[in-house]
């Protein structure tokens, strides 16, 4: 989700350039390759970098007996819209599953659930075409913004899911979100504790793609 400072269109994609230039093969040795692809929670704002989701869920795994190489692309402030104007340089070539965890900063925005599909079926139809298993990572909108929103919303995730044959994660942050022993002082990150809880949830679903995918 997003950062409080701006970011800048050429600071976003010099970030996303950045993420793009890592050694992939080299890395991709160490074993199957899962890139996620989102915004600020993925990317663990406001936590050191063996604390974030990709250091977590790269572990998790790892407990599984799954050998692997977890790679970072979220960017902060990033909306669905901007993570599929970005998607064929953020997630490199050697990548065999992506978790696509975007739309937190679609609902931060109010931007209408249609153009948040929209923005998410582009995504994965460009990851279909490049032959790339999807966990689709959904959110759950809070009531506050109103139900015919939040129903609406939610409604994106599974229909999309349903839509690509794609495997769904229905709720990013379950068991995590509102809690506040277990997110930042922004209500809206989740720390330490409440990432690792992320990874452990995810693990097994990723690590499903994965194996189909070996």
């Amino acid at each position: 989700m997003a950062d409080t400072r701006p970011v800048s269109l050429s600071r976003r994609a010099l970030i996303a350039a950045g993420l793009a230039a890592l050694p992939a093969r080299a890395l991709a040795a160490r074993g199957q390759v899962v890139t996620i692809l989102g915004d600020s929670i993925t990317a663990g704002l406001g936590l050191p970098a063996q604390a974030a989701l990709p250091a977590q869920l790269h572990l998790a795994l790892e407990k599984l007996g799954v050998h692997n190489l977890v790679r970072g692309a979220g960017v902060s402030g990033d909306t669905s819209g901007d993570g599929a104007s970005r998607i064929d340089f953020s997630v490199q070539p050697d990548t065999a599953v992506v978790v696509v965890a975007l739309g937190g900063n679609d609902l931060l925005q109010g931007i209408d659930p249609k153009t948040t599909r929209t923005n998410l079926d582009r995504i994965l139809n460009r990851l279909k075409q490049r032959r790339m298993g999807v966990v689709l990572a959904g959110l759950h909108a809070p009531p506050e913004l109103g139900r015919g929103y939040a129903r609406d919303f939610d409604a994106v995730f599974a229909t999309l899911a349903k839509a690509h044959s794609v495997t769904l994660y229905p709720n990013l942050l379950s068991g995590v979100g509102r809690n506040p022993a277990l997110n930042q002082g922004d209500a809206i990150h989740p720390n330490a504790r409440g990432v690792q809880i992320i990874a452990r949830k995810l693990a097994p679903v990723v690590a499903s793609e994965l194996r189909k995918r070996a």
